[in-house]
């Protein structure tokens, strides 16, 4: 009889702790395209958290956390209709950036001794892929256990990127993490480096600003950017710059001192060189919001993550709440390879060759301070 209740409490254990894992997936339509194609949004909801994506862009618009009294709140800037998405593109508002996230210089780059041009939007240089980018695209999607996975083609020569390439973005939600597994072949060599570009404020949505919330970047260097937001080539030591986020920092200390680096983007806009070995999943950055008690941490198997403090959200446009936002009024941390890679032989290498898979995997794990 003993033996027996052993058994019956081991299988009461399993049970709930398969119940905690459980995330409920459902879909529908968030609306058309002009070109009458149908956007699907799906909604990850799990016990800690909500996650709503929208097929348009592979993107993430509602990311739902409880503060520390457990009231849930939307902690990611999007909009509540397809139309903004689409009108209102330059703002990379939650989408999976390509083929290539960041920037490339004058949108060239050579590839087997070939050269390449790409589409240009970003002044001379190519920003999150070019005029007609991923985030622009319209991805199917089918739902698997605990998620949904995203998959888009995008033929040879598209943007002027070589080869077919052929994306898949797989987001899943287990309690409080969100994983994102990004993966991509190709028929001809290419390039290849995507991330997502979601908007945090840990307050809120809509919350005006990120400035008091505390960062840590797991990070002794960063790549320095010329006046156009371009890597220079150089691998600089973060100690003793505005730059140092090894320790939980309030964003606002140092945002606005005189510092060549930060006025180059108005903030915060570069990329960290993440500790560790790339390829292995490992801490890469914390943010912990003293308002909510909120606490957001990221984990990547990418050499990098580029932290960008909102310094181009200008009041413009309004967001699902009904408020404007502002300069300053969200971060994101887009894990990546580095800027500009394919012009820096000293960067990790983002080719992509027939017969491999290019694999990467972040992680947002959300959890409260009392």
């Amino acid at each position: 009889m003993k033996f027996l209740r052993v058994i019956l409490l081991c299988m009461t254990t399993v049970t709930a702790s398969a119940a905690m894992s459980q995330t409920a997936v459902t879909h529908s339509s968030f609306g058309k395209l002009p070109d009458g194609s149908n956007v699907e949004i799906y909604s990850l909801k799990s016990q800690a958290l909500e996650l709503k994506l929208i097929t348009f862009g592979a993107r993430v618009i509602s990311l739902t956390a409880p503060d520390r009294n457990g009231k849930p709140t939307d902690i990611v800037l999007g909009y509540d209709n397809l139309g903004d998405y689409v009108h209102n593109a330059e703002f990379f508002f939650g989408v999976v950036p390509g083929r290539y996230a960041n920037r490339i210089a004058h949108g060239k780059f050579t590839l087997e001794g070939k050269p390449y041009q790409l589409t240009l939007n970003d002044g001379v240089n190519t920003l999150h892929g070019g005029t007609e980018g991923f985030g622009k695209r319209n991805w199917s999607a089918k739902e698997i256990p605990d998620g949904v996975e995203f998959t888009l083609i995008s033929p040879d020569g598209d943007q002027g990127y070589p080869g077919t390439l052929t994306a898949h973005v797989r987001y899943t939600l287990v309690h409080a993490t969100v994983r994102i597994e990004y993966s991509a072949t190709t028929d001809k060599a290419t390039v290849v480096n995507l991330t997502n570009h979601a908007y945090f404020n840990l307050s809120g949505e809509g919350s005006s600003s990120i400035l008091g919330e505390k960062l840590t970047l797991d990070a002794d260097q960063y790549t320095p950017v010329n006046a156009a937001l371009i890597p220079t080539g150089q691998l600089a030591p973060v100690a003793g710059t505005p730059f140092d986020f090894r320790r939980a920092t309030v964003i606002g200390d140092r945002i606005n001192e005189s510092n060549e680096q930060l006025k180059f983007g108005g903030g915060y806009d570069h990329n960290w060189v993440v500790r560790g070995t790339p390829g292995t999943l490992r801490p890469a950055a914390r943010v912990d919001d003293p308002a909510s008690g909120r606490v957001l941490s990221v984990e990547t198997t990418e050499p990098g993550i580029q932290f960008y403090s909102g310094n181009f959200l200008d009041g413009s446009v309004k967001g699902v709440s009904g408020r404007s936002y502002v300069k300053r009024s969200a971060l994101c941390l887009e894990t990546q390879h580095f800027p500009d890679s394919p012009n820096h032989s000293n960067f990790p290498s983002t080719e992509l060759n027939p017969g491999h898979t290019y694999h990467s995997v972040t992680t947002w794990t959300f959890s409260v301070e009392k």
